[in-house]
């Protein structure tokens, strides 16, 4: 049986002193955040201020067919607009009459500042609010920036959504917030679970569609289910509502704990919670002995990229038997990762931030059997005859939540076995 008592407080590596690294670094940029985001909300459109090669980017990380016509899209910035010699709010203004007018679907649009309009100084806020007052009520206008100037690109999501909490409607409701873009089938799962709960008034942010009944006030809870939602948290604070601090959704042990913190606020008796939830955790801890069978053992060290690092390393150590040689994180929110630190075994070398140069001869010295990194490093590191994990893939990929709790482990048990064959091969 569960026990939803709170946890005793645990340690962990709560108090290991965190290496801070301060370098070179090698991150995708926030604009990738809108691969994912333009899919979850349905009326919105996504315009990046920005350069040809902010274009290219988009285009090559989504994929998009040359027919087809996606909710994002780039105003180029052309170099009179760089020199300061044409009006690039005038600019802007045209192209955003133009494309309104071409898509009447759009309900939500998103001025995403880039590089480039940074450098230059566009105002991309005032812009917002003229453009509102311009287009309303059809159109809602916000913005946010997603340069990778000095943020890392799962930081787009979080700039976006903390961009959308300003606007949303005052409510008195007592409601449970779950804040983060998830796939549709992972959170429909999530849905399920909670409303199986007994909990009914449960609002997602982002929402489909601009017109979804959400609001958020003082009797407002919310959980996160993505560990880089800081400026989200921050936001929601703001507006009077209360997060719920708990692990993060990864795997048995952190989908349980993140449902417990949910069930004690709302007074879930502990026979329903065990109901709703004993036999996806019995399907998942299953799942997880069967694909982290060839992780038992076996060295792990995280690259800073993602900011899924330490819930992953939580959930490599304590499920699939792996030891951390370092957790490298781009930033370590205090609150939000207190209860992943107090998880992760005391005198675990964690950093954050990143010197790439020191890193790497960090990660070479330790000759872990897996290291996770960015695309950049990827293949250089598979030269050296290190086995990689992309970290970027545990972004895109369904990992959260019971139902996913195997296949996360086989996305990190897939190269580990994939080396043990070769070496056999090799042998033979």
């Amino acid at each position: 049986m569960n026990d939803l008592t709170p946890p005793a407080p645990a340690a962990g590596c709560s108090a290991t002193p965190v290496l801070k690294e301060r370098g070179q670094h090698e991150v995708f940029c926030g604009l990738t955040g809108i691969i994912w985001l333009h899919r979850k909300m349905q009326d919105a459109f996504f315009l990046v201020i920005g350069s040809r090669t902010c274009a290219h980017l988009l285009q090559s990380a989504a994929g998009v067919m040359i027919f087809a016509e996606p909710r994002f899209g780039t105003a180029i910035l052309e170099e009179s607009d760089l020199a300061g010699l044409a009006d690039a709010h005038e600019e802007l203004d045209r192209e955003v009459s133009k494309l309104l007018s071409r898509r009447s679907d759009i309900r939500q649009l998103f001025l995403v500042g880039s590089c480039p309009s940074e450098v230059i100084k566009l105002d991309l806020a005032r812009a917002a609010e003229r453009l509102t007052q311009k287009h309303a009520p059809h159109v809602r206008v916000l913005n946010y920036s997603g340069s990778g100037i000095e943020t890392t690109f799962t930081q787009g999501e979080d700039a976006c959504l903390a961009a959308m909490v300003p606007v949303l409607p005052e409510t008195d409701r007592r409601q449970l917030m779950l804040v983060g873009a998830l796939p549709d089938v992972v959170e429909d799962q999530m849905l399920d679970l909670v409303r199986g709960m007994g909990i009914e008034d449960v609002c997602v942010l982002p929402a489909p569609r601009a017109e979804a009944e959400m609001g958020v006030g003082e009797n407002t809870v919310y959980a996160l289910t993505q560990p880089f939602l800081g400026d989200t948290h921050a936001a929601l604070t703001r507006r009077g509502a209360r997060h719920l601090p708990a692990p993060f959704p990864f795997g048995e042990e952190g989908t349980t704990a993140w449902l417990q913190a949910i069930a004690r606020e709302f007074d879930v008796p502990q026979e329903r919670f065990e109901a709703v939830t004993a036999a996806p955790r019995a399907r998942a801890r299953k799942a997880v002995a069967r694909a982290a069978q060839p992780l038992d053992g076996k060295s792990v060290f995280f690259f800073p990229d993602s900011q899924l690092e330490l819930p992953l390393a939580r959930f490599l150590t304590r499920e699939c038997g792996m030891q951390a040689v370092e957790v490298g994180a781009p930033f370590i929110h205090s609150t939000l990762m207190r209860d992943e630190l107090a998880l992760l075994p005391d005198g675990q070398v964690i950093s954050e931030g990143q010197h790439v140069d020191k890193q790497l001869d960090r990660c070479r010295a330790a000759s872990p059997d897996l290291t996770v990194c960015g695309l950049g490093l990827a293949n250089p590191l598979e030269a050296e005859g290190l086995t990689t994990k992309w970290a970027i893939e545990l972004v895109f990929t369904p990992v959260h939540f019971y139902e996913q709790a195997g296949d996360l482990a086989s996305l990190f048990a897939r190269p580990v076995r994939r080396k043990d064959l070769l070496q056999l091969e090799a042998a033979e």
